[in-house]
C-alpha cells in the first residue's frame, strides 16, 4: 500500500537540482468564458482575483512584476536561486500568437527566470501555440498547467466550463508529445460528484502524461455564479468537507494516483474577504486557519498508517 507521495519540492530538486520559487505574473489575458466567445462571467466557481498575489495587481510590466515578486518572496524569507515565471490568471494562451510570443519572451529574458509555467484552459491551445512553446522550451524550462477541474462531462456542463473532458485529454497528449511538462488542476467536491467518482478521477488521470497535479477542495467565492446559486438554493451546492473527510478523501485518492505524478498542492485557501461561506475553511483550536502545510502533514500521517 502506498505510504507517501511525490511532492513538488522533490520533483523540482530532481528536475532542477534545487528548490524553485514560482513568481506569479498577470499577463493581461482574459478567457473565452468571460469575453462572450463561450459565455460571460466565467465558470460558476471562478473568481480569479482571489488567488492572485498582491504584487500582480500593483506592478506594471511583466519584468516589473517578476522583480516585485522576487522582492515579495525575499521579504518572507523565501529567497531561492531558481525562479519560474508563472502566468497564472485566467487563460494564458488566449491571445494572438505574436502577443503570446512577446509576453513569454519578456519573462524568459529576465536574468533570474529559469523557465515558464503557463496556466490555461485545454480549449485555448492550438498547434501553432504548442509549437511556440516547444521552441521556447529549447531555451529554458517550459510547463503548461491545464484547468482540468473534473473528468466528467456532466460536471463540466454544470459548472459552465464550456469544453469536454475529451478536449482536456487531447490537449494534455498534444502538449506532452512536444516534450513540454504538463500539470493539471482538479477541484474536489463539485456538484453532483460522489466520493467514488472523485476517487475514480485518480485512475483516469493516471493514464495521462501528467508531470504534476494540483488538488483543492471546492471553495465558494463571493461574486461567482455558484454563490448566487447557493444563496437561492443551498441544496444545489454540496456541503463542505469536514477536515477529516477531506484528509480521508485525499489519502484514498493519492493511493490510486500514479506515484510519479508530483503533487503541487493538496488544498487551497483564499483571503477571508473572498469567502461567501466561511464554513468551507478549516480552523485550528486557536481560530487560525489550517494551512496547506498542515493538510500535507495530516495526509502523510494517514498514508503512513
Amino acid at each position: 500500500m502506498r505510504t507517501s507521495y511525490l511532492t513538488y519540492a522533490d520533483y523540482c530538486r530532481k528536475r532542477f537540482g534545487g528548490t524553485v520559487q514560482k513568481i506569479a505574473v498577470d499577463g493581461g489575458f482574459t478567457c473565452p468564458n468571460r469575453d462572450g466567445t463561450l459565455g460571460l462571467g466565467g465558470c460558476t466557481f471562478c473568481a480569479g482575483e482571489a488567488f492572485a498575489p498582491s504584487y500582480c495587481r500593483t506592478a506594471g510590466s511583466i519584468t516589473e512584476q517578476i522583480d516585485e515578486g522576487i522582492r515579495f518572496h525575499t521579504r518572507r524569507h523565501r529567497q531561492k536561486s531558481l525562479y519560474l515565471a508563472y502566468f497564472q490568471s485566467y487563460s494564458n494562451t488566449y491571445a494572438p500568437l505574436e502577443v503570446l510570443r512577446a509576453r513569454y519572451e519578456e519573462a524568459l529574458a529576465h536574468p533570474r527566470v529559469e523557465g515558464l509555467v503557463i496556466s490555461t484552459r485545454p480549449d485555448c491551445v492550438s498547434e501553432p501555440t504548442l509549437e511556440l512553446l516547444r521552441t521556447l522550451g529549447k531555451q529554458k524550462y517550459m510547463a503548461v498547467e491545464y484547468g482540468i477541474e473534473s473528468c466528467y462531462d456532466q460536471t463540466l456542463r454544470t459548472v459552465h466550463r464550456g469544453h469536454t473532458f475529451e478536449c482536456t485529454r487531447q490537449a494534455i497528449l498534444a502538449t506532452a508529445a512536444r516534450g513540454i511538462d504538463v500539470g493539471g488542476h482538479l477541484i474536489l467536491g463539485l456538484p453532483s460528484e460522489s466520493r467514488e467518482q472523485m476517487l475514480a478521477e485518480a485512475d483516469i488521470l493516471s493514464t495521462l502524461p501528467l508531470s504534476t497535479l494540483k488538488l483543492h477542495q471546492l471553495q465558494l467565492l463571493r461574486g461567482t455564479e455558484m454563490e448566487r446559486q447557493w444563496r437561492s438554493n443551498p441544496a444545489s451546492i454540496p456541503p463542505p468537507f469536514t477536515l477529516d473527510q477531506y484528509i480521508a478523501l485525499l489519502t484514498d485518492f493519492l493511493r490510486r494516483l500514479r506515484p510519479d505524478i508530483a503533487i503541487e498542492r493538496l488544498a487551497a485557501a483564499v483571503p477571508p474577504r473572498y469567502l461567501a461561506d466561511p464554513s468551507r475553511s478549516w480552523l485550528r483550536p486557536d481560530g487560525s486557519h489550517i494551512t496547506h502545510r498542515d493538510i500535507a502533514q495530516l495526509v502523510r500521517n494517514r498514508l503512513a498508517k
